[in-house]
């Protein structure tokens, strides 16, 4: 996620048409990057844990009501950030890395590995294994931590080097761009979870910040290694301001989870810092490394919903209890059917129409959206 100053109204009328089978929309312009590589967790999953034994999955309705390929996985009513953001690109709607195993589908636009309850740390999440059995496709456990994210993407890669020479391929891995959006779980399902992780006992929010930006970096010089070097590293948006949060009831009415915002506060610093030690580091040719606001982008909507035709900010369109956010949407559910006025979708993800406005600013916006340069700038580089 990154940042706001778009404002949309319906967004369910489209101007393309989507399909998760061929990949392919009607118009689309010549593609600014040769391909997208998507890690992260739910925010940007579009179906890697419909076969894992996890309670975190979305692969029924009426997640994907909106959607033209109905509940695929996707953590929302319909597209997610990085669905937009390809379109704005000229690229296809990418496959989940799980749908590539036959070879059936093209990776040549690239893939995307993102998990729902991923976290930086393999740790984070693990509380929503199922504790029932059920048909995995694959058997890496519960969801695919970003450690794992990056092996399966090195995976991919051994696919592409039978449609390219060496040459070819190294050329192609430099121009393509490589999306994270990581993070929120490792506060969600790890720090803020005390009854089942030690992590909140063990360190202070400072020091765990630093934990997580050092096993974050790790992570991105371990694609750099693989010869990847566009990078968006979108921050945590202000998780004390999901329904999930608001239904502790820690905040004052109409307010956020002060405590919870300050952590992600710590955590987004450190991350643009590790922008800049990234892009002074690293100056061969291509090399570029982004910040995405998130946290402003939440701000400045949450600051002035009606600008961008929301009417609903602080409880989930599905889902049920105190804000909609003490158990999220079930199947079958009954959500709202303004669906366009809702900032979220759910407990913890937002609704498609927010996910516009974020995609619209990662690829064209201000320097406060996304830092040092936006993603149609980093095509030119």
């Amino acid at each position: 996620m990154e940042i706001s100053c778009y404002a949309v109204s319906q967004i369910t009328v489209y101007l393309v048409s989507f399909s998760e089978s061929d990949g392919m929309e009607v118009g689309r312009a010549p593609a600014q990057f040769p391909a997208m590589f998507v890690l992260g967790d739910s925010l940007v999953d579009n179906g890697n844990n419909n076969g894992l034994s996890s309670l975190a999955k979305s692969n029924y309705l009426p997640y994907g009501i909106d959607f033209p390929g109905g509940p695929t996985g996707r953590f929302s009513n319909g597209n997610t950030i990085v669905d937009f953001l390809g379109d704005l690109l000229g690229l296809p709607l990418l496959p989940a890395f799980t749908a590539t195993f036959t070879g059936e589908r093209d990776v040549r636009s690239g893939v995307n590995f993102a998990s729902a309850a991923a976290g930086i740390l393999d740790e984070s999440g693990l509380n929503l294994v199922n504790s029932y059995p059920t048909l995995v496709i694959v058997t890496h456990g519960d969801r695919f931590s970003l450690s794992q994210q990056v092996q399966n993407l090195g995976s991919t890669l051994n696919q592409l080097r039978n449609q390219m020479d060496e040459v070819e391929l190294k050329q192609y891995l430099r121009k393509s761009l490589v999306v994270m959006n990581i993070g929120s779980n490792d506060y969600i399902n790890n720090y803020l979870k005390p009854s089942f992780y030690s992590s909140s006992s063990t360190y202070n929010p400072e020091d765990y910040a630093d934990l997580l930006i050092m096993n974050y970096a790790g992570q991105i010089m371990a694609l750099y290694r693989l010869g990847l070097r566009k990078f968006l590293l979108a921050g945590i948006g202000p998780l004390g301001c999901i329904p999930n949060q608001l239904a502790t009831g820690l905040a004052p009415p109409g307010k956020c989870v002060s405590a919870v915002n300050d952590m992600v506060r710590i955590f987004n610093k450190r991350l643009k810092s590790l922008v800049d030690q990234l892009n002074a580091n690293h100056t061969d040719a291509g090399a570029i490394f982004v910040y995405g606001n998130t946290y402003g982008a939440f701000n400045d909507i949450l600051g002035s919903p009606a600008t961008y035709g929301f009417s609903a900010t602080d409880r989930g369109c599905c889902g049920i209890g105190r804000n909609r956010g003490q158990i999220t949407c079930l199947p079958f559910s009954i959500p709202c059917s303004n669906r366009d006025e809702y900032i979220f979708w759910d407990a913890y993800h937002p609704t498609q129409a927010f996910n516009e406005i974020i995609a619209q600013e990662a690829y064209s916006g201000s320097q406060s959206a996304c830092y040092p340069i936006n993603v149609k700038q980093m095509a030119q580089v």
